[in-house]
């Protein structure tokens, strides 16, 4: 699904130069659940920007889904993401001014998924991440373990191939974690595409591949076995 080749992203300014990542070559698999490891300011946020067509490299090559994306223009990697790629924050990103409801319904509505249908998928997802009985609060009436349930829900809610986790258990007590994390395992057992940025042990214990960066670089790719 997923391939990188000596990829590399320098971000620069009037007076300095910053290399994120460094000819970093990785592939993920379609079902995989794979873990981005490291210390702040090695490269983890970035190379997932780059993946999910947030950002572009520098250099390199990404290819998705056998696609060379690398040189795509926004408005391209905008179009290919719809649909493809869910993203989950450490900050949930949810719309202050929208309700639960109506944060889950906008990826569909960026689908032009009809109002019928709409109601039918954003209520089965409320439904399926306990948070229905929500739907018309708005995001700040909510705890942290309930505002990343919504941020779940409107990241599967089109049924993505992907979801990319940037921290997603960073803001949230031990409790709520581990139920997102089980979330993102139910997930992925049923085949969707997992990869995580943390510094979490205990969530890339729940990986099957667990890749370290440092300075840019990939320095070991460790391939766990699941009970």
């Amino acid at each position: 699904m997923i391939k990188t080749i000596d990829l590399v992203k320098i971000f620069r300014t009037d007076e300095v130069e910053t290399t994120a990542l460094n000819k970093v070559n990785v592939s993920v698999d379609k079902g995989e659940f794979v873990a981005i490891m490291g210390p702040s300011g090695c490269g983890k946020s970035t190379l997932l920007n780059i993946l999910g067509m947030l950002d572009t490299p520098t250099r390199g090559q990404y290819f998705f889904n056998n696609i060379e994306v690398s040189s795509y223009r926004e408005k391209q990697r905008t179009s290919l993401r719809k649909g493809n790629i869910g993203f989950v924050f450490q900050s949930f990103n949810l719309i202050d001014e929208l309700t639960v409801y109506e944060n889950v319904e906008l990826p569909l509505l960026y689908l032009r998924v009809s109002a019928a249908e709409r109601k039918a998928k954003v209520n089965e997802v409320l439904e399926r991440m306990k948070i229905s009985h929500r739907k018309k609060h708005f995001p700040q009436q909510l705890s942290g373990g309930q505002q990343q349930r919504v941020a779940i829900a409107r990241a599967v809610v089109t049924r993505p191939q992907l979801i990319l986790a940037d921290e997603p258990t960073g803001n949230l007590d031990s409790a709520n974690g581990e139920e997102v994390m089980a979330l993102l395992t139910e997930l992925n057992t049923e085949g969707t595409t997992i990869i995580i940025v943390t510094h979490s042990p205990t969530d890339a214990d729940k990986a099957h591949r667990i890749v370290q960066l440092f300075d840019g670089h990939i320095v070991t790719e460790n391939i766990r076995q699941i009970l």
